[in-house]
């Protein structure tokens, strides 16, 4: 049976890229997207989810709109600039056609909450954007923990930061939100930063594949990938030049291969007032803390064998 799961997103380019992932591959159940504020002000990261979607014909995967700000603050914690990273990334709207569908009524926690309470199988929530719906979730529900059988982050960094040299964008967005998260005691809980996300570059050959594969899912993953390497040439070159990251898709990847990443059991935590290392995921590889071990972290990844099977499942128009 394919394995269920639920996508956390803050739709810009590289969740739309899970996105696709997720609802194309024949042994991954996407049941809904949840949408929380971060790439784009939230509702427009609810647009962006249904428009992809759409756009792959798979119209029948409903959309819940989450939270409008971080969990504690009144806004991200510093003014966001209109030039930042994710910014000139992401955008407001991405270049995928329009949608007439509308969004569920029922909001992004409510339904994590009311989900999990009923579940009789097995579903994997997978966070790709800032953690303030998961946080509100816990807050509401105190057995939300134990109710979520796995939980696999896109976010932080151990020798990498993006936003700032110390944290990376999703955590450092809601940094109260990512530090309850990592402290509620999920039973299984798999964080794929930074460190291993910069080790899965597609490069701009590597869209000329997809694009030639004529789908909607190769084409569209093509120019938005296009676009992200145009940007980080610019602000935030790769080791490897001509080249990006596609975060999100990481972590739907080593859903239907593990092999794609690495990963070790450690110790994570959040900080939440340093001045220079505010966001910070704190991962404690030589268990200093003497915190007891919470999170797999991946360190490294297999970039051929995810690109090689984002080529597979993008030659995909639909569900088969």
């Amino acid at each position: 049976m394919p394995r269920k799961l639920i996508l956390d997103v803050d739709t810009g380019t590289d969740d739309a890229v899970a996105i696709m992932l997720a609802a194309l591959h024949p042994d991954l159940d996407l049941i809904a997207c949840t949408t929380v504020n971060g790439n784009a002000e939230v509702a427009y990261c609810t647009d962006n989810t249904l428009r992809v979607l759409d756009h792959i014909g798979r119209s029948d995967i409903p959309v819940h709109e989450g939270l409008r700000r971080p969990l504690v603050r009144e806004d991200f914690p510093v003014p966001r600039k209109k030039e930042d990273l994710a910014g000139k990334i992401h955008g407001k709207t991405l270049p995928v056609p329009a949608t007439s569908r509308s969004k569920s009524d029922k909001g992004a926690v409510e339904f994590l909450i009311e989900t999990y309470r009923a579940a009789t199988e097995e579903i994997t929530l997978v966070p790709v954007a800032p953690l303030s719906n998961v946080a509100a979730a816990l807050a509401l529900d105190p057995k939300f923990a134990d109710r979520v059988p796995e939980v696999v982050i896109m976010g932080g960094g151990h020798e990498i930061g993006n936003v700032t040299p110390s944290a990376e964008f999703n955590i450092w967005c809601d940094p109260e939100a990512a530090a309850r998260v990592f402290a509620a005691g999920f039973r299984k809980l798999t964080l794929v930063p930074l460190d291993a996300t910069h080790k899965a570059l597609l490069s701009r050959q590597d869209c000329q594949k997809l694009k030639a594969l004529g789908t909607p899912a190769g084409s569209a993953t093509a120019d938005f990938t296009l676009h992200r390497i145009d940007v980080h040439d610019q602000i935030q070159r790769m080791d490897s030049p001509g080249s990006a990251p596609v975060h999100d898709a990481l972590c739907v990847a080593s859903l239907v291969d593990p092999k794609i990443i690495t990963t070790r059991h450690l110790n994570v935590a959040v900080e939440t007032d340093g001045a220079l290392t505010l966001g910070r995921t704190v991962i404690d590889t030589h268990s200093r803390s003497g915190r007891p071990a919470n999170c797999n972290v991946a360190f490294d990844a297999d970039g051929r064998r995810f690109i090689d099977l984002l080529l597979e499942i993008f030659a995909r128009r639909h569900r088969q």
